[in-house]
């Protein structure tokens, strides 16, 4: 059976005699004590405590975070604490310790910190040595099994409303309710791989016709109820022209749904925050890229590739600013052509440029008129997408407002 690890953490400045005793204790009884690497105190008063063996080019925060490394590959730790004093630079790696989930045993209680120890976790070096070689000490850090799966966040313009591509669950849990398309990864298979067989069974798109990226991992404890932990990446594409979908496999139907403020009080699982991320994200590369052009015809007007921003950023925008923005940014080119319009004067056609990236970028602030602060404007209902009911909703304030960026 190999050797147990074990590291010694507390006052040095107040208590090295207990630590010296402590490690040499648990040296002879085969534990192997990581550290502290015991040796003589070269600056005894300082605020940081030196050792002899450590390297005179170290700096104090070096050496600091080459200790925490040893204390983090322990079996467990031994807090000495003679008086209950702990201290600051302990404290800190008891919170790096518990983070860790690593077995944690105290010499004495803690009269510093505000938390509650147990009674079975306070053991003198030599009760602790002798429950570690009853076998009544479990000295190495549970593992947790889970199951990976895929998400996959596809959204589209059309009608010119933002869609997102879900289908309804014919299976529990959340039989019947609306989810993002996507499934467990199997054996041999690469999360990629998992993802786009996915969306192909579920429904019926070929992932090859998407400019896929990562997303984010999901990891809540409570964000699936089946009784294995599951964890999921999930990942992004916005594009146009995309087709409708045909369900199969696990779901009963698939369908291209508008993103509106109602839709994420329906999802299963966590599928609300995920979807959430991706519009944010979405609306970043609308900030950052040419991605808008993309929904529009080879040739189009300015209203045309406003109406794409206001879609995707759910909001009207002023005309006038956009129109400046766009032209400054060079992302669009004249195409030497006009188009007739039915109500008014013939507007000027652009096509998209050779630029994939927009410098400066086309920040939302000063483009997005604010919603009403009471009521709604003349001429909508509170039930209009870009009317205040709708601007209130976290997914469809405007991008920066209090949005995290990535």
């Amino acid at each position: 059976m190999r050797s147990v690890k074990i590291s010694i953490i507390g006052s040095f400045r107040r208590s090295y005699p207990e630590v010296v005793e402590a490690a040499r204790l648990f040296t002879a009884a085969g534990l192997t004590v990581l550290s502290p690497t015991i040796s003589r105190i070269i600056n005894p008063g300082a605020d940081f405590v030196r050792f002899e063996g450590d390297s005179p080019e170290s700096a104090d925060h070096e050496i600091q975070a080459a200790t925490l490394r040893k204390i983090l590959s322990s079996d467990l730790v031994y807090v000495v604490a003679p008086s209950g004093y702990i201290g600051r630079t302990t404290s800190y790696e008891l919170g790096s310790v518990i983070d860790r989930d690593i077995p944690l045993y105290f010499s004495c209680p803690p009269v510093d910190l505000p938390v509650s120890v147990p009674s079975h976790n306070i053991l003198s070096p030599h009760k602790l040595v002798e429950r570690i070689q009853t076998g009544s000490i479990v000295h190495h850090r549970s593992r947790q099994i889970a199951q990976i799966t895929a998400d996959l966040v596809v959204l589209t313009v059309r009608e010119q409303r933002l869609q997102v591509l879900l289908v309804t669950r014919a299976t529990d849990p959340f039989k019947g309710k609306l989810a993002l398309p996507g499934g467990f990864m199997r054996a041999g298979e690469a999360l990629e791989d998992a993802a786009w067989r996915e969306l192909k069974e579920e429904t019926g798109i070929d992932a090859s016709l998407l400019p896929f990226e990562q997303l984010h991992t999901y990891s809540g404890i409570r964000r699936d109820p089946r009784p294995r932990r599951i964890i999921s990446t999930a990942f992004l594409a916005i594009a146009p022209n995309l087709p409708v979908p045909a369900a199969a496999t696990d779901a009963r139907s698939a369908d291209w749904v508008e993103v509106e403020p109602s839709l994420f009080d329906r999802l299963a699982f966590d599928h609300s925050k995920i979807l959430k991320d991706g519009v944010q994200r979405a609306r970043n590369l609308l900030e950052h890229t040419t991605v808008a052009a993309d929904f529009c015809g080879p040739t189009f007007t300015l209203r045309e590739l406003c109406q794409v921003y206001e879609a995707v950023w759910g909001a009207p925008i002023d005309p006038s600013n956009f129109r400046r923005k766009v032209l400054a940014s060079g992302f669009v080119e004249r195409a030497g052509a006009r188009r007739g319009g039915a109500r008014g004067p013939a507007a000027e056609l652009y096509r998209k440029g050779s630029a994939k990236v927009l410098h400066p970028p086309m920040r939302s602030a000063g483009l997005l008129i604010p919603a009403p602060r009471h009521g709604v404007t003349p001429g909508s209902t509170a039930e209009d997408s870009h009317g205040s009911r709708a601007a209130d909703h976290p997914v469809f304030k405007a991008p920066g407002s209090d949005a995290r960026r990535r």
